[in-house]
């Protein structure tokens, strides 16, 4: 089910909205969805993630914030509209439609990752060993000034209206919260129980109110099937992420990714706690098979523990390098058109980019997030990422030098060892896991009393 988006507050704050927070109204205001290590890189868990959850790129230097968020609406987009409360009327030129591709890339470049190491032969000689690494169109006047009368009644007024690629966007201020909700299920929008109340505190605020429809034409031009992200670009002292009205028409947990782009250092929540996943551990092999769904059992389990108040750090890298790599660093044109626009466009390509990328993932209701999320960029620059490894056993016999059973005796030590780390991670069956790993069963040997004579009952 897609998730619904908004927005949230601060006068000169701003916050325009981010994917699944941001109040998507649709009509029916109910979104109606290297080189550089020793090893190779197995796969990701972007796809898994990405499918269940809103996705939203931030970039903020020096109270300059530019905000992008994917719309994974998957209702009928004649019903589709997006409502995000803004700190004062946006020009035309602070909005822009973006491109898919580069939340597929940034998504693809910190997704949890898992890296293959080979086990090195026991019986090669020492030196040839290898130490495995620590790891809105407008209608005829007559019309257009019946409505304006009756907007004035309600104490909303129309301040501005843009087409934006395939969006109709008006910008609306509002006296009273009452007056605004009217206006909106007046135009179409069929507001859900409570939304006066939700939308008071940005009235009160005196902040305006973005609204974007889709413009069936001009989408049919398109030829796709999806809605283009929607990007805004604005200054506010604070640096936060409106979630509030993310919650208001919700029938359950809502997931969000977001994406951090900061200059300085990695991002973090202060107002909630947050928490880093469980990384550099060791797990059973088959889970090369499907670490997306392995990966979503961890993050179940983390959310279970923790509680659904905690905001999870899953990736903190400088965008110039990766180590492993699940996908190239972006560009320095792929960062600035995610909004890092002090990236400069000459930037080169091959080297480092002054910019840095925080990678948090939230499971949240409306009786654990009472407020909007809260950030501040540290001065941690330590990289730091959600990495799970395989290790895969040599595949040579225990026989076939002194070293070699020592080793399978270690290599089955550690095997038992990946199948309960699995088992804590997840909550799995450690029975379970044990038999799809082929396990067997290695009883202790006798003691020397017990060889001398038959089990008696």
């Amino acid at each position: 089910m897609p998730t619904p988006k908004r927005a949230h507050h601060a006068r000169k704050l701003v916050f325009v909205a981010i994917a699944a927070a941001l109040i998507a109204i649709p009509l029916a205001f109910v979104a109606t969805d290297a080189h550089a290590f020793c090893g190779f890189f197995v796969g990701k868990a972007d796809a898994t993630l990405a499918n269940r959850s809103s996705q939203v790129i931030v970039a903020r230097h020096e109270q300059k914030t530019v905000i992008s968020m994917l719309n994974e609406y998957r209702g009928a987009l004649k019903e589709f509209a997006l409502v995000v409360p803004v700190p004062q009327v946006l020009e035309r030129g602070q909005i822009h439609v973006g491109d898919r591709r580069m939340f597929e890339r940034i998504d693809a470049f910190t997704a949890p990752r898992l890296a293959e190491y080979r086990d090195t032969d026991p019986c090669a000689p020492p030196a040839l060993r290898q130490a495995f690494p620590a790891s809105a169109a407008a209608a005829d006047s007559v019309a257009k000034k019946e409505r304006m009368r009756a907007d004035k009644a309600l104490g909303v007024s129309v301040e501005a209206r843009y087409t934006v690629g395939e969006y109709e966007i008006v910008i609306l201020s509002a006296k009273e919260s009452d007056g605004l909700e009217t206006w909106l299920r007046r135009n179409g929008y069929r507001i859900p129980a409570g939304a006066g109340a939700a939308l008071r505190p940005y009235v009160l605020q005196n902040m305006k109110f973005f609204v974007a429809r889709v413009d069936l034409a001009e989408h049919a031009k398109t030829g796709r099937a999806w809605l283009a992200p929607l990007q805004f670009a604005f200054e506010s002292p604070k640096f936060m992420l409106p979630v509030r009205l993310g919650m208001l028409n919700a029938d359950g947990p809502q997931e969000m990714v977001v994406y951090m782009l900061t200059k300085q250092g990695r991002v973090e929540t202060t107002n909630y706690r947050t928490v880093r996943m469980p990384t550099n551990v060791e797990l059973p092999g088959y889970v090369r098979e499907d670490f997306g769904r392995t990966y979503q059992a961890i993050f179940d389990e983390q959310v279970r523990r923790e509680g659904r108040g905690a905001v999870f750090t899953e990736y903190f890298w400088d965008m110039g390098w990766c180590d492993p790599c699940s996908a190239d660093p972006l560009s320095a044109d792929e960062l600035r058109a995610a909004g890092a626009f002090w990236v400069s466009a000459e930037a080169s390509r091959g080297g480092a980019q002054p910019a840095m990328v925080t990678r948090l993932h939230l499971r949240y209701s409306r009786d654990t997030l009472p407020e909007d999320l809260a950030f501040q960029e540290t001065a941690d620059r330590q990289p730091w990422q959600v990495r799970y490894v395989l290790r895969t056993p040599w595949a040579g016999d225990e026989n076939a030098c002194p070293a070699s059973k020592p080793y399978f005796d270690q290599v089955r030590e550690r095997q038992e060892r990946e199948a309960a780390t699995l088992a804590s991670l997840t909550a799995g069956d450690l029975a379970t896991i044990r038999t799809r790993m082929n396990l067997i069963r290695r009883d202790p040997p006798l003691r020397w009393w017990e060889a001398l004579w038959p089990a008696q009952k």
